[in-house]
């Protein structure tokens, strides 16, 4: 065991007077770090500001249950003429099955209600209410409990599924507190959020954190730019809002991630801006009206910006075209790279979906491509992308067309084994008659090549070779010999799935 240092009584009081001096500074600092612990002052403020605006989202939903069979008894036992008793009542009255009423192999129907609870808010006093689309789905009946306890039925205005949006209206005897939208494109990292909502049925519970990340992407849906907090949102919390310290709408509260079902402070809200534009359209037209450009999209490589000459990476890469969609007609080509739309950067391939959703059917856009290493400017007059998702599902049900009979050519390179589709390889493959190319037969991954960690596998078909179509596997070796002669280190493939749904796959050839 150490002894304590020996210690002259002026050290002593040299270190008595800085303990003093430390205790007096942290003494004048102390108020400035609790506030910063707890938050600015204003939250209070805001909340008594917005909280009659805050509602919440009963709803029901009539189900049928299957009811047991009746538990096998022994013969005479005092209990049967109870259960036969109990379950045909439970029925209804309705006829059993094999074994008559309350027999074996009964498998009556008993129909029931089951609710849930949910968050939303006001956004016109007439009484337009926005919640999460999950929150409503599949209801009877939705109920709209306002913050003095009011319950008011609630209609269905419309609904989306791709942002997880729905809006309401209800009827009430005088005008409602109503809030209005922000603009999420202002947040800052780190800056104030309130949430107000219904977790777990404790209505008008408040909670505050901070902006943790924006333009988060959780794999929910194809317009993925989620606001990332910490304020604890719970289930319950769906629909709710999300406001700055103005008092504004600045996110639509809707998943969280967590591992016991609690808030563990990672918590996702639609921003204002996306949720905007849905709204709108929804109040309009009863369902959502989004711009189509019609290409098949994916994101720009290091080693696919290299084959084409993008610096900085950039951009959405163009895999596929629909033959329907507005892009044709508009002179966009698979292979190329939109990295600017209607006037706006495409930074990121998720950047594309969002923005295109977010322009006006009918608008005449610039759409900026690199082909080829060069900056080229398209004009595409947008079409609606609810007509394309119909005109997609009719094309897939039609009928497939003949195809001629090809003679199978097996042949090997970049560690894949080749061959021309015949007929016997489209039916092993489950391959559509509209696909053309080359099909992948076997990957062999002791070659060394990258075929395995890009993906392919057996039943690919490999469309083009640095954007010229190989139509057997002696076209597309000489593509490959041609660019290796050229000193190119990487071959870009457009690759199809069965379905014809196509991407681009860049392959080293050294």
């Amino acid at each position: 065991m150490l002894s304590p240092p020996l210690i002259d009584p002026v050290s002593r009081l040299l270190q008595r007077g800085a303990l003093i001096a430390a205790l007096a500074a942290a003494a004048v600092a102390l108020p400035a770090w609790s506030a910063a612990a707890r938050g600015p002052d204003n939250i209070a403020d805001v909340a008594e500001q917005v909280i009659d605006a805050v509602v919440n989202i009963s709803t029901s939903q009539k189900v049928e249950a299957r009811l047991g069979n009746m538990p096998d008894l022994p013969p005479g036992s005092p209990m049967e003429e109870f259960f036969e008793e109990f379950f045909k009542n439970r029925r209804g009255g309705q006829g059993g099955g094999q074994g008559g009423p309350g027999g074996p192999g009964d498998q009556g129907q008993m129909p029931h209600r089951i609710t849930s609870l949910g968050s939303g808010f006001i956004i016109d006093p007439s009484g337009l209410v926005v919640t999460n689309n999950h929150v409503i789905a599949d209801a009877d009946e939705i109920n709209v409990i306002l913050n003095d306890g009011t319950k008011l039925t609630a209609q269905l205005v419309g609904k989306d599924t791709k942002s997880d949006l729905a809006l309401l209206r209800v009827r009430p005897d005088k005008p409602l507190k109503a809030v209005k939208f922000g603009d999420s494109d202002k947040l800052r990292l780190g800056e104030w959020v309130v949430a107000i909502g219904n977790p777990f049925s404790l209505g008008g519970t408040v909670t505050a954190g901070i902006v943790s990340a924006r333009n988060r992407d959780i794999n929910s849906g194809p317009y993925d730019n989620y606001i990332q907090t910490d304020a604890a949102i719970n289930r319950g919390n769906s629909g709710g809002p999300l406001f700055n310290l103005n008092g504004d709408v600045i996110g639509v509260n809707t998943a969280i991630i967590s591992p016991s079902g609690g808030s563990i402070g990672i918590g996702f809200a639609v921003p204002s801006n996306s949720a905007v534009a849905v709204v709108n359209q929804l109040r309009d037209f009863g369902e959502t009206r989004r711009g189509w450009l019609g290409v098949r999209i994916q994101q720009v490589t290091d080693d696919i910006a290299e084959s084409l000459s993008i610096k900085p990476t950039r951009g959405a890469l163009v895999a596929g075209i629909d033959e329907r969609g507005p892009a044709k007609p508009g002179g966009i080509e698979p292979g190329d790279v939109i990295v600017k739309f209607d006037g706006r950067d495409i930074k990121e391939m998720h950047d594309l979906p969002r923005i295109v959703a977010d322009t006006p059917v009918g608008k005449e856009v610039p759409v900026v491509v690199i082909r080829k290493g060069k900056e080229e400017t398209h004009t595409v007059k947008l079409g609606r992308l609810e007509d394309g998702e119909k005109a997609a599902a009719a094309a897939a049900a039609d009928a497939k067309k003949d195809a001629p009979e090809q003679k199978s050519v097996v042949q090997k390179t970049l560690g894949l084994e080749l061959s021309s589709l015949s007929d016997d390889l489209r039916k092993k493959f489950k391959v559509r008659d509209n696909v053309k190319g080359v099909i992948v037969t076997a990957v062999d991954p002791s070659v060394g090549t990258s075929a395995p960690d890009k993906r392919l596998s057996p039943g690919d078909v490999i469309v083009e070779v640095q954007y010229e179509a190989v139509g057997n596997p002696a076209d597309l070796q000489s593509r490959i010999e041609a660019l290796k002669t050229e000193g190119k280190k990487v071959a870009v493939l457009l690759v199809s799935n069965a379905d014809g749904e196509t991407r681009f796959v860049a392959l080293s050839l050294q």
